[in-house]
């Protein structure tokens, strides 16, 4: 029997009312909206955008009450996020801090932390980005070699984080630093802290990518100091909070829908009456898609039931990587389409920036060498 499980989940009629909704609000949010910037949908930070879901109460929606959430289920959560996505949104300014960090903090934060900084989620106020990656550590995270000594009040932090999603544009970082310890093993030492980026010693350099976006930052550390009360769970504890905290990374819809769009423009681009040939691929493609959703939509319903689907998650992640970073050499082979950035057709512009932009589908989140040793793992094979 396989360690892991992916049961089958309907979505409840809550769900499906909030589906409606959101369809509504995004037809008419989103209507002049550039496919081309549909085509980058939860990376593109667009804090207005944001804002406005949270005045519908769309942002922390699972999260309690007392803290400006909503308590709806993780399967309405799950709708929401897929109708966003579907409908290319510009989601990035809230999506960490919905996603992970908010989560995070509830887990393993003080109630002081849960009750500063989770409203602020939830109101729009305040955006947070991640702190794991290190230059020359790729997705080894237990390689982490920036450093928090202690000192009165505190700590000093020096080094660099590399790859944070928009970090010169959010406000706050939940950021993993070695720190001393007299335990053995790479995993001993780590901490999860939380920082304010306006902060002295903290600097910000956005990163420019082949596509011509600067979503991802370098944020350098100079003897920056963290008060005490940052610290997030216990000292020495980072690493297993980490662990938690990529399963909600990695199993959300956005690991198989960041293509989705060129899947539509592609369909529209064929037309009624395809080919053989075309009507075949596209049938592949749709049925991809669907078994992808009932894996992610299952994962989600684990989280529901308060389980660890870190090892499904995984798998979710890297099928759904491969289906992603497919779709612009399938497009090519199957019309001939050419990349022409500056096209000013929409199937063209979709088609330019995702062949740029694909290729980094399975490094964010995990590599794939990486999620597949979770998965080997999980499967007794090392």
């Amino acid at each position: 029997m396989l360690p892991f499980r992916f049961d089958y989940h309907e979505l409840p009629a809550a769900a499906l009312e909030l589906q409606g909704e959101v369809r509504a609000f995004l037809a008419e949010t989103l209507k002049d909206y550039p496919e081309v910037n549909r085509a980058r949908n939860w990376s593109r930070f667009d804090a207005d955008f944001s804002r406005k879901l949270s005045e519908r109460g769309w942002v922390g929606l699972t999260w309690p009450k007392q803290y400006g959430g909503q308590e709806r289920s993780a399967l309405e959560r799950y709708v929401l996020l897929e109708e966003l996505l579907s409908a290319g949104s510009p989601v990035a300014a809230h999506w960490i801090g919905d996603r992970q960090s908010g989560p995070v903090l509830m887990r393993f934060g003080t109630q002081e932390q849960r009750q500063t900084y989770l409203p602020k989620i939830v109101s729009g106020e305040a955006f947070f980005c991640i702190g794991m990656s290190e230059p020359d550590s790729g997705s080894d995270l237990a390689s982490v070699r920036t450093k928090a000594e202690p000192v009165d009040g505190g700590y000093v932090v020096n080094g660099t984080k590399l790859w944070s999603s928009n970090a010169h544009r959010c406000h706050y970082m939940i950021a993993l630093f070695r720190t001393p310890t007299e335990q053995e093993g790479r995993h001993a030492g780590l901490s999860q802290f939380l920082v304010d980026l306006s902060g002295p010693g903290i600097i910000r350099r956005p990163i420019a990518d082949q596509a011509g976006g600067r979503e991802f930052s370098e944020v350098i550390f100079e003897d920056a100091f963290i008060p005490a009360d940052t610290l997030v769970g216990e000292e020495g504890g980072g690493w297993a909070q980490v662990m938690s905290e990529l399963a909600f990374e990695r199993s959300g819809p956005e690991r198989y829908l960041s293509s989705l769009r060129l899947v539509l423009k592609l369909m529209d681009k064929i037309g009624p009456e395809p080919t053989e040939e075309q009507a075949a691929v596209i049938g592949r493609l749709v049925a991809h898609l669907y078994t992808l959703r009932r894996m992610s939509l299952s994962v989600a319903g684990m989280l529901e039931a308060g389980e660890n689907p870190n090892l499904e998650a995984s798998v979710v992640k890297d099928l759904g990587a491969v289906f992603e970073q497919g779709m612009p050499q399938i497009a090519h082979d199957l019309i001939g389409a050419d990349v022409d950035p500056d096209s000013d057709d929409d199937f063209d512009a979709v088609m330019a920036y995702l062949t740029q932009g694909a290729v980094s589908f399975s490094l964010r989140g995990g590599t794939r060498e990486i999620l597949r040793g979770i998965i080997a793992r999980g499967l007794g094979l090392r």
